[in-house]
């Protein structure tokens, strides 16, 4: 099974240059934690999550109409295509500790989002022609490596 089988394609999207209460707004209609960061071509330049919002409004004491979020996003952009295997996907969040993947083209350019959401919903324990091609095992190990706490060095 490819990424593209379970992906979610009606995506919302914002800019660098979006603040982050047009993002929270975005989320919030949408009923979704996260936005990929596009560039003027549709390509990923990162993800805002809602958390990170919450946290740049609560650390920058400025409002969050203010704050753009080029200001907020950090990390790096993780991918993965239309016509990668599932595990593949699974791999990188595992690898990453991330809970949804942007999907894009050949190009890079954005076709939707593969989340745990998807994985899960998609995960089967039937047997013979029924058979998922994801186990729930597979999307256990994925969420326990997910959801490992981070030992904290100085604390």
């Amino acid at each position: 099974m490819n990424v593209q089988e379970i992906m979610t394609s009606d995506v919302q999207c914002c800019s660098p240059n979006t603040n982050l209460a047009a993002a929270a707004k975005m989320m919030w209609d949408s009923d979704c934690g996260a936005l990929p960061v596009l560039n003027v071509h549709g390509q990923v330049l990162g993800m805002i999550t809602d958390r990170d919002i919450c946290m740049a409004a609560a650390t920058k004491n400025k409002p969050a109409s203010e704050i753009t979020v080029w200001e907020t996003v950090s990390g790096k952009a993780y991918i993965c295509r239309m016509a990668d295997d599932v595990h593949t996907a699974l791999d990188i969040m595992k690898r990453e500790k991330i809970r949804r993947l942007p999907v894009v083209d050949e190009d890079g350019v954005l076709q939707g989002i593969v989340a745990m959401n998807d994985l899960i919903l998609a995960a089967g324990e039937g047997k013979g022609k029924k058979a998922s091609d994801i186990s729930c095992e597979d999307v256990m190990r994925t969420m326990k490596a997910i959801n490992e706490h981070r030992i904290l060095v100085g604390i």
